[in-house]
């Protein structure tokens, strides 16, 4: 019997196969990066090649095969899981007419597509309208169909990043609920398309003959083509299995199955998540993302471009650390480790509000990052630990929203992501939140969480309860310190979530004075 999973797993920065057996050990990877991520043809703009996407991906498969023994005919299924809210327009042949609007990309559109003076009353009176404004703005569908009207005309589908790549695998323009994180015309509550009578379909361009087919997470697309067969080196036939965006599939990765376990992914965007079959709104009037297991919610807060302030600190700050990990053949992250551990908790009072990419309606707008309590003691590795303590605040500030809102205590964490490998961070966040936080068994958790969709869509493991219970366990676990929680404690109550209220009416000045950031 086949009995290993090959996961795709698209990120922002690189794209990975995977290939893991039904014990969730991961026993074969390659990686192809992305060089250079994006680029952009206007500021604030990022793209990328979307040929270039499935580029990747047929060299990481065909790397793979270069570094395992295991037969190609041994492996059961596959699945992709991808970065979120990356969009790619094609035409009736299947081929990209432009480059794909990347989750990173700013720009925005005046030109929206007109609701009705209902929807218009209504959303005034509920006090979103606002949010509707900047929802109609963002939305690529809307800048393309007003900025590019002749390309447009031709778009046969609009697709995410995984339903592009399903479709190189398959030949099929289906994709999986799991991955609608986009402005697109999605029921996050039904988890489908969004009816008739919704009010999306006037705020997007969007028609429904431009949508693929929306399945559940472990339902089968198809079987492998022959065209991808002869790309990818995966045998022809092999079933295509629908899994999530990335942020879901690393919740279920890291065992994340029940709303008491919290779990925080410390990638380039940083969230909290947990999953319930309830629908609940952490933040009125944004919607539960949908989760990894079928008919499930995901309730996730997220600090945008939360770990890209550590690599930004990294690549401004640490080049002593970075040089002397290559001279000395070691990982820079236990250098970097080293230079956090040369501080207190607390560092020493500087506190860091870690707002640098605004939110819609939390913390609003006109956000902006701050570090306040600058001393002539402070030097730049007490800048890095008050950059992951203020990551780590934030985060707890975003499980208390969570808790309330869905009326359930959060008692344990699971970390995964890139800074989940730091032990320093992992202290930390257990002595912030004052809870044990478990590292993942093993680093590539969205790729486990796919690899689980496809156990559990072929039947593999009975259901997917079976599946993360067979495939996830914790890694190493560290246990809050009580006299660091202390500190942490009276920095949190006392400063932390007192700072944004007190810096938001300087960030309005700021943004009107110098019109950074764009008035909604």
């Amino acid at each position: 019997m086949s009995k290993y999973l090959l996961s795709i797993d698209n990120g922002t920065q690189s794209v990975r196969a995977l290939l893991f057996d039904l014990q969730g050990n991961l026993v074969a990877k390659t990686q192809v990066h992305l060089q250079p991520a994006y680029y952009s043809e206007q500021p604030g703009w990022a793209e990328h090649k979307a040929e270039g996407y499935w580029d990747a991906v047929c060299a990481a498969c065909q790397r793979l095969w270069t570094v395992t023994d295991i037969a190609r005919e041994e492996i059961a299924g596959v699945a992709v899981t991808t970065q979120r809210g990356t969009v790619v327009a094609v035409d009736s042949d299947g081929k990209p007419l432009r480059g794909a609007i990347t989750w990173l990309d700013q720009r925005r559109t005046e030109q929206v597509p007109p609701i009705s003076t209902l929807w218009k009353a209504a959303f005034k009176l509920a006090g979103v309208d606002g949010t509707i404004d900047y929802f109609r703005r963002e939305a690529e569908v809307n800048w393309i169909k007003a900025h590019e009207p002749g390309l447009w005309d031709r778009t046969h589908k609009f697709l995410l990043l995984s339903g592009y790549l399903n479709y190189c695998l398959s030949g099929r323009y289906t994709d999986s609920i799991g991955s609608q994180v986009a402005y697109m015309p999605f029921d996050y509550k039904r988890h489908a398309w969004a009816g008739a009578r919704d009010w999306k379909w006037q705020a997007l361009a969007v028609r429904p003959d431009q949508l693929p087919e929306l399945v559940q997470p472990g339902t089968v697309i198809g079987g492998i083509s022959a065209a991808a067969s002869a790309a990818t080196g995966i045998p022809q036939g092999v079933p295509l299995v629908a899994a999530a965006a990335d942020k879901a599939c690393e919740v279920i990765g890291a065992g994340g199955l029940e709303p008491h376990i919290g779990c925080l992914s410390y990638g380039t965007t940083a969230t909290i998540n947990t999953t319930t079959s309830k629908y609940v709104e952490v933040t009125p009037f944004i919607p539960p993302y949908p989760a990894a297991l079928p008919g499930a919610y995901s309730t996730e807060v997220q600090i945008f471009r939360g770990y890209w302030m550590v690599n930004w600190f990294k690549e401004q700050f640490g080049h002593l650390e970075q040089s002397a990990a290559v001279e000395q053949g070691m990982a820079p992250e236990a250098l970097f480790d080293r230079l956090v551990n040369e501080v207190p908790p607390g560092s020493m009072g500087l506190m860091l509000q870690p707002y640098w990419s605004p939110g819609i309606r939390i913390p609003g707008p006109e956000a902006k990052g701050a570090m306040i309590g600058f001393g002539d003691v402070h030097t730049r590795a007490h800048m890095y630990r008050a950059i992951l303590e203020g990551l780590a605040y934030a985060l707890r500030e975003g499980r208390e929203r969570i808790e309330k809102r869905s009326g359930t205590k959060i008692t344990e964490l699971r970390v995964a992501g890139g800074g989940s490998q730091s032990d320093a961070a992992m202290q930390l966040t257990a002595d912030i939140f004052g809870l044990p936080a478990a590292r993942a068994h093993v680093y590539e958790t969205s790729g486990l969480g796919a690899a689980i969709a496809i156990a559990a869509g072929l039947g593999l493991h009975k259901d997917f309860n079976a599946a993360i219970s067979a495939m996830t366990r914790k890694g190493r676990v560290f246990l809050p310190d009580p006299a660091h929680r202390k500190t942490y404690d009276q920095l949190y109550h006392r400063v932390y979530l007192k700072m944004y209220k007190r810096l938001q009416p300087m960030y309005a000045e700021i943004a009107d004075i110098t019109g950074y950031p764009e008035k909604l």
